[in-house]
């Protein structure tokens, strides 16, 4: 079953590229596929390349509503999936004293009671929707078993309700740092995608749209800077967001160029450790950029 929100490639790179995201072919032919698929998109790489953005950009173009899982150590079915409103319910309870348990529980297990988590939200109701589930691996390998059920049939049994399945399917993007390895049977269910760190005329062309009023020479200049720090034995190297956040902190230095002193005062925008900012700080050399 297709989402239907795209025609083609060249539509998908040039829609996303309308709400500020410029997709490499990779990205553009990737999104196509799970859109014409109806397969789930996983998307790896590392954190700041673009991939909450990329769903985010996605419900945009698509006129959907964004519907996101974030995922982290501890989060189980009742955050994901539904829980019922116990305290609706013992007040329904109390004020029904009069009535039978059966009448009772028919009563307080409806839908009125119940609490729709993001994957249930996704799945309910016929309006466009993409489904993040940002930052997968750092879910329990338990959830990654509801997320098989839920991705597979896209259907979720309440026991006291019966099967939900999904009048309309969302688009769903999965995104991971592979901070651990997710399971082959979900990889299985997913086209895979990863996102890496753009070269250096595509991460130009996105400082230029992000940060309009900065000169080119200037974005040029901050784009090699940041590329031979990646080159660098550190211990976290600059993302695309920062490079765009160094950009605009150039832009309200009113810095003309990127000579030593502009970037000591302001390298703590881009590396986060002081044994980074200390190791670019002996290493980097500007003349030769």
């Amino acid at each position: 079953m297709t989402t239907g929100y795209f025609t083609s490639v060249d539509d998908v790179a040039a829609r996303l590229a309308e709400t500020g995201y410029l997709a490499s072919p990779a990205v553009a032919t990737t999104v196509f596929l799970a859109d014409r698929l109806g397969k789930p998109l996983l998307v790896e790489g590392p954190a700041g390349v673009g991939k909450t953005e990329l769903a985010k950009a996605v419900a945009e173009v698509a006129d959907a509503r964004l519907v996101r899982l974030q995922c982290y150590e501890g989060v189980d079915e009742s955050r994901a999936l539904y829980e019922w409103n116990h305290a609706k319910q013992l007040l329904r309870i109390t004020a029904g004293r009069e009535e039978s348990w059966d009448e009772t529980r028919t009563d307080i297990f409806s839908e009125e009671f119940l609490l729709s988590r993001p994957l249930l939200s996704a799945i309910r109701g016929a309006e466009p929707k993409v489904l993040l589930i940002d930052e997968t691996d750092k879910a329990d390998v338990e959830v990654e078993g509801l997320l098989l059920e839920v991705l597979s049939d896209f259907q979720v049994t309440v026991p006291e309700l019966g099967t939900i399945s999904a009048e309309r399917r969302p688009f769903v993007v999965l995104t991971s740092n592979a901070s651990r390895e997710l399971s082959e049977a979900l990889r299985r269910r997913c086209l895979f995608l990863h996102i890496g760190f753009p070269d250096e005329e595509l991460e130009r062309r996105i400082v230029r749209l992000k940060v309009p009023g900065l000169d080119e020479a200037l974005a040029a200049s901050v784009v090699r800077v940041v590329g031979a720090l990646r080159a660098m034995d550190l211990r976290k190297v600059p993302s695309v967001a920062e490079t765009i956040d160094w950009a605009r902190t150039l832009l309200a230095l009113g810095a003309d160029t990127l000579d030593e002193s502009v970037v000591r005062d302001s390298l703590g925008v881009v590396l986060k450790h002081q044994d980074d900012v200390l190791k670019a700080s002996a290493k980097l050399d500007l003349d030769a950029m």
